[in-house]
């Protein structure tokens, strides 16, 4: 970027050095004009002849300049993590957007100069237009200056390379940490940034709304839009098993039990249902059995790291059920989510892999909630052990709903994603009502139900898709972007799931495929266009935090379709209810198959 930005500004076309005959040319007729100049005005010769040497010893400092910054890229070719090319990009923005807020204050001083001070109506009317045309510069230099300033807060310093490929395999080869190699490699700087398309996985007729990696890391589930589910053999880009989910509507979660042999997947989906599909080793879907009934829409499902039988659901019903299979009735209801006496509807939850009493929901509040399924006393404090929030947001008028939110490998830190805001990290083991540790910036969460993940075998990175179709990885110490990858076609990326073992992931939204990202890049990422597209959403965000309407509107929306499907015939709704619901079914005492009374967020665009 520095590079495009400097040569802009060299003449004879942009090359450092001009042709001994070219230059000889250029001077004869630069001499022959100042001298003419010269006659008619002393004054203008001497501009001119100065302007002369400043360019000429510009064209000497670039030159200089593009010597070093290739020496200095030489010098980094010997690491594998790319770093100090990530530097070098920076750098070069900084240097070239304040060799761009030079020229701007050169033109207007010379508009000020050449401004006309006689008393004609043209001169005059060229004045005010002058005038304006320099408070439009103000503002958009003010402007700028102000999205440089959003841009660099929050950030700390990159640390050092904590992976050296070379010394790395050396090691291995002669034995010494060989156990940790493949963990070393996964979480490596380096290799995220050398992250690029690998293949398409291409099966569904709808919008992808859910991805699972089984525990081996061998197979992965994707549930859809178009009501089915689809087991891959991803290394060879096969479809091993499809079938039918049983819901009635968009697929939101599909996710294989631990320790059942990859033989049981629990769905869920927009009809409130909480399904389980048993599978058989014979590449085929023995059945699918409800075994909960939302209010509501269920957007998510969390697994209890060790269980093969037992895993809770949230729904925005406001209410969490915990599941264990071998019960009779297996859905229990643990908790209603409320805040004061107002439910909460729920868009996600987790359990924390290293204490599995421990959960957290996040939903259509500000607020992450964690809960102790050992002491859940609904009129002591609702039940909630402690609230998260950022501090900025507790008393904020704007309508932040929590979209998505994952707990770190070890439980230690906690992840959410808000609508039409930042990510943001909290320490789990903090008090109630802590603030946040970090935040990420430059994405945009607002079409859909945007997730939000963990990468690397210690959490060392955090990745989220975003509106404008592309995929960022953050570093998580420093919360700088280290990887900008162009995702789905349709514009809107919502699942990133990272394989469990190896340096890749997969990744889908409103394209109708799903995609595969692995680490081979032969040079890492130059952030080409990022800081113009971040620059873009956040623009968007805060032109749509000023419109109050969009609340309201969604609920009309939700109001009219509602209406106009309670007048459809008796006999057609009856029809529909029977069909694919012949299987058998378990339902708590507390379910109903009615939806309960409030919009539906919507997790992808109808396809």
């Amino acid at each position: 970027m520095s590079d495009t930005g400097g040569k802009s500004s060299i003449p004879n076309g942009g090359s450092d050095d001009p042709e001994p005959g070219e230059g000889r040319g250029e001077a004869d007729t630069s001499d022959a004009s100042a001298a003419a100049e010269a006659q008619a005005s002393p004054e203008s010769a001497n501009l001119n002849s100065a302007a002369e040497g400043s360019e000429g010893g510009q064209d000497k400092l670039m030159a200089d300049s593009e010597q070093k910054q290739g020496l200095a890229e030489e010098e980094d070719t010997d690491s594998m993590d790319g770093s100090g090319l990530y530097s070098l990009t920076e750098e070069g923005e900084r240097e070239s957007e304040g060799g761009g807020r030079g020229k701007d204050e050169g033109k207007r001083s010379a508009r000020k100069r050449n401004r006309p001070s006689g008393g004609a109506a043209h001169h005059s009317s060229s004045s005010d237009d002058d005038d304006e045309n320099e408070d439009d510069d103000d503002v958009e230099e003010e402007d700028e200056q102000a999205m440089e300033a959003w841009l660099g807060a929050d950030l700390c310093d990159l640390s050092r390379p904590s992976w050296r490929a070379v010394p790395s395999l050396r090691a291995r080869e002669i034995g010494r940490d060989s156990q940790q190699f493949v963990r070393r490699v996964c979480g490596a700087r380096g290799l995220v940034q050398r992250l690029e398309l690998q293949g398409r996985l291409e099966r569904h007729t709808g919008c992808v709304n859910t991805l699972h990696f089984n525990p081996s890391g061998t197979r992965l589930a994707s549930g859809s839009d178009d009501l089915r589910v689809v087991i891959w053999d991803w290394a060879r880009r096969k479809a091993e098993l499809e079938f039918d989910s049983g819901h009635k509507s968009n697929v939101f979660q599909a996710k294989f039990l631990p320790h059942s042999g990859d033989s049981t997947l629990a769905m869920c989906a927009r009809d409130g249902q909480i399904r389980v599909a048993e599978l058989s080793a014979t590449q085929r879907c023995k059945n699918t059995k409800r075994v909960a009934q939302h209010k509501g829409a269920a957007h998510k499902l969390a697994l209890e790291p060790d269980s093969p039988c037992s895993f809770l659901s949230a729904g925005e019903d406001a209410v969490v059920f915990g599941i264990d299979l071998r019960l009779d009735r297996p859905a229990n209801k643990l908790v209603v989510v409320k805040e004061g006496e107002k439910k909460v509807g729920l868009y996600t939850i987790y359990v924390n892999p290293a204490n599995t009493h421990h959960f957290a929901v996040g939903g259509r509040d500000q607020y992450v909630r964690i809960y102790d399924q050992r002491k859940i006393n609904e009129h002591d404090n609702n039940g909630v052990l402690k609230k998260f929030c950022p501090s900025q947001l507790v008393s904020s008028e704007s309508k932040t709903n929590i979209t998505c939110l994952v707990y770190s490998h070890d439980g230690t830190e906690l992840l959410a994603s808000y609508n039409d805001e930042d990510i943001y990290l909290f320490d789990s083991s903090h008090s109630d009502g802590a603030d946040y540790r970090r935040k990420y910036k430059g994405h945009r969460n607002n079409a859909t139900v945007k997730g939000v993940n963990f990468y690397g075998p210690c959490s060392e990175f955090v990745v989220s898709g975003s509106d404008c179709g592309h995929i960022y990885l953050w570093d998580k110490n420093s919360a700088r972007v280290v990887q900008f990858m162009e995702g789905d076609r349709g514009g809107v990326v919502n699942c990133l799931e990272p394989h469990p073992h190896l340096p890749g992931l997969a990744t889908s939204g409103l394209d109708h495929d799903v995609k595969l990202w692995a680490p081979t890049a032969e040079n890492p990422t130059t952030l080409k266009g990022l800081k113009e597209v971040m620059k873009k959403n956040k623009r968007e965000r805060d032109e749509d935090s000023v419109r109050h309407g969009d609340q309201y509107d969604t609920q009309l929306l939700w109001f009219l379709m509602r209406h106009m499907r309670n007048r459809r015939p008796q006999r057609a709704r009856r029809g529909e209810g029977g069909e694919g619901d012949t299987d058998e079914s378990w339902s708590s005492p507390e379910s109903s198959d009615e939806e309960d009374g409030g919009p539906d967020h919507v997790q992808c665009m109808s396809s």
